[in-house]
């Protein structure tokens, strides 16, 4: 049981490009959001510039977070540099949504909860028809 766990870590892409990848995705979405909030006018380019950075911004953070939860809850079929990038753009996308509600002042906890568990829901039905994907090389 141990040495499965250990072959399916093993198969996890290298941790540095994953956080090479993050750094730059943060990077540029914090470097952006300075830019857009110091020198900028709130008008509708600037706005939609805003959700744009904030989803790099934490996709960025959440990179290595996914890479690690992914390398000590392993899995079949084994997280691929895809898989990783899309489970990080989901929490981009959940604080982009969170942010839009914000603007329009309709947001509440039970709001951001049920938004969470609906995305991580998709995620999880995504990740279930990826398992389920008939593979010949079995």
């Amino acid at each position: 049981m141990n040495s499965d766990l250990n072959e399916l870590r093993k198969q996890l892409p290298p941790f540095r490009s994953i956080l090479t990848t993050g750094i730059i995705l943060t990077v540029i979405g914090l470097a952006g959001l300075v830019i857009v909030i110091f020198f900028t006018l709130p008008m509708l380019g600037p706005r939609w510039l805003l959700f744009f950075l904030v989803t790099l911004l934490f996709s960025g953070l959440a990179l290595p977070v996914v890479y690690y939860f992914n390398l000590r809850f392993p899995s079949r079929p084994v997280a691929s540099n895809t898989v990783l990038v899309r489970e990080a753009l989901w929490l981009g996308v959940y604080f982009d949504l969170i942010l839009w509600l914000q603007f329009g002042k309709v947001l509440n906890f039970a709001l951001a909860v049920f938004i969470f568990f609906g995305l991580a829901a998709i995620e999880l039905l995504i990740r279930l028809a990826e398992r389920n994907r008939f593979n010949a090389q079995r």
